[in-house]
């Protein structure tokens, strides 16, 4: 490259620049995660971005790596840049767990970064709203964490004609598998064989469960496709007994589909059974989820799930901390801002002033300035030309400015003790005592069009 050649930089690949518009949008929808978490009672954690990378081995395993940002760093410390929260949030709720007062209920707006092929809907840094509870073992915890869930994407404008929530059980799997002899570690290899069925095709499915079932592979994927497609209760019930006659088996069936009732009662009593569908395709392929799984998606099938979350009850003692249930989701950002783009639910985020000051030369300019200086202290948004100007020019920025109102101080008004105000809309004009220009430009406000 000659000495003398400009280089252009551009972003990463799977990284966004954030130019004001998108990022107004993006606080938007952060404001909006936070004030629905806070109203339910959950508390805002933060946890840091760099952790061990021992700690995504442990809860995920060794082939999590080849999706991590990780090195060494100075310190020869094996690290990464946080895939994900729930590592961290199990190895903090587990360090205090004594003194937490229980059930803890957090939440968390936080980047997060994994290390493959950027594609739509998934890029290699993105924010997530993740949302706990942690120990209460009950399906009350369930419900109260999928309310939250369906509320984090209704108050947006979506409805239940937008989304879904795709309930399903680890547990009932669990115990299906071992009525078709499948027990130990091969439930969670059938397991994650089941997770990608959506996505693969019938014959490798099949090739795939024959290593666990032999010839009666076909005939296994017949009874897993009845079962995923089950969507009401009694008939999943009907469909499970039907299946062994083990004692055992059936005792911990009937424990769990009492579990099923409680949280499905309790969803009905809290408006909710519109959104949900039972569907047992949801799998969540993690080997660290228990009992309850759930799935968000758009209903017109092009997206990838838009949310999702279970019980993970074994992951704090995992981490090496006293045993806690736990319950959790995440929601990322960018398939929600595509959709909410797509349904047109984003507010116009044209970023402007409340106020644009319109001011002569000395003794004018010194007497703007000084209110400037006091109306941002009281909270207004007020905006001027940073260099001089002719009047003419600064009123044509003042409506380039998007601003609901202009004030204006010329000679006349200020020799008079006035400043004048100017509805930028309307033209309107009134002059006010230079005293009283904070009261008064807030009764023209409250009478002034808003912003768009």
């Amino acid at each position: 490259m000659p000495p003398w050649s400009v280089r252009m930089f551009h972003c990463l690949p799977g990284f966004r620049d954030f130019y004001p518009a998108q990022c107004a949008a993006r606080n938007y929808i952060f404001e909006q995660w936070e004030q629905t978490a806070l109203r339910f009672g959950f508390s805002r954690y933060d946890a840091p971005l760099l952790e061990p990378l021992e700690l995504f081995k442990v809860k995920s395993g060794q082939e999590i790596v080849a999706q991590l940002f990780n090195f060494t760093d100075k310190g020869d410390r094996e690290v990464a840049l946080r895939p994900e929260l729930t590592p961290s949030l199990a190895r903090m709720v587990g360090a205090k767990s004594a003194s937490l007062k229980k059930p803890v209920k957090w939440f968390c707006i936080g980047e997060n970064f994994r290390y493959e092929r950027p594609q739509k809907g998934r890029l290699r840094s993105h924010y997530q709203l993740n949302a706990d509870i942690l120990g209460e073992p009950g399906p009350w915890a369930d419900a109260e964490l999928i309310a939250l869930c369906l509320e984090a994407f209704s108050v947006f404008g979506l409805t239940t004609e937008d989304i879904c929530l795709r309930l399903s059980d680890r547990d009932l799997w669990i115990d299906f598998l071992a009525c078709l002899g499948c027990k130990d570690e091969r439930t969670l290899q059938v397991l994650a064989i089941i997770d990608k069925i959506e996505r693969v095709e019938r014959k490798k499915t099949i090739d795939d469960l024959r290593v666990h079932f032999g010839d009666a592979a076909e005939e296994s994927l017949s009874k897993i496709d009845a079962l995923i497609n089950i969507r009401d209760l009694d008939d999943l019930r009907t469909f499970l007994f039907n299946q062994s006659s083990n004692v055992e088996i059936k005792d911990r069936l009937t424990f769990r589909l009492s579990q099923w009732k409680a949280l499905l009662d309790r969803l009905d009593g809290l408006g909710l059974t519109p959104w949900i569908q039972i569907d047992l395709g949801i799998v969540r392929g993690l080997a660290y989820y228990t009992g309850f799984v759930f799935e968000v998606f758009e209903k017109s099938g092009r997206s990838r799930a838009l949310a999702g979350g279970g019980r993970y009850d074994h992951l704090v003692k995992k981490l090496g901390y006293p045993d806690l249930p736990a319950t959790g989701f995440g929601l990322g950002d960018v398939v929600l801002t595509d959709l909410l783009d797509e349904k047109k639910l984003l507010p116009d985020f044209t970023e402007a002033p409340d106020i644009y000051v319109v001011m002569g030369d000395e003794p004018e300019r010194k007497a703007a300035l000084g209110d400037i200086a006091r109306l941002r202290t009281l909270g207004f948004s007020v905006e001027y030309a940073l260099k001089d100007i002719a009047f003419g020019k600064q009123f044509k920025s003042a409506g380039q400015s998007g601003a609901r109102l202009a004030l204006i101080y010329g000679s006349s008004e200020l020799a008079a003790g006035n400043v004048k105000i100017r509805d930028l809309s309307s033209g309107s004009e009134i002059d006010v005592p230079q005293k009283n220009v904070a009261s008064a430009l807030r009764k023209a406000l409250a009478k002034a069009p808003e912003k768009k």
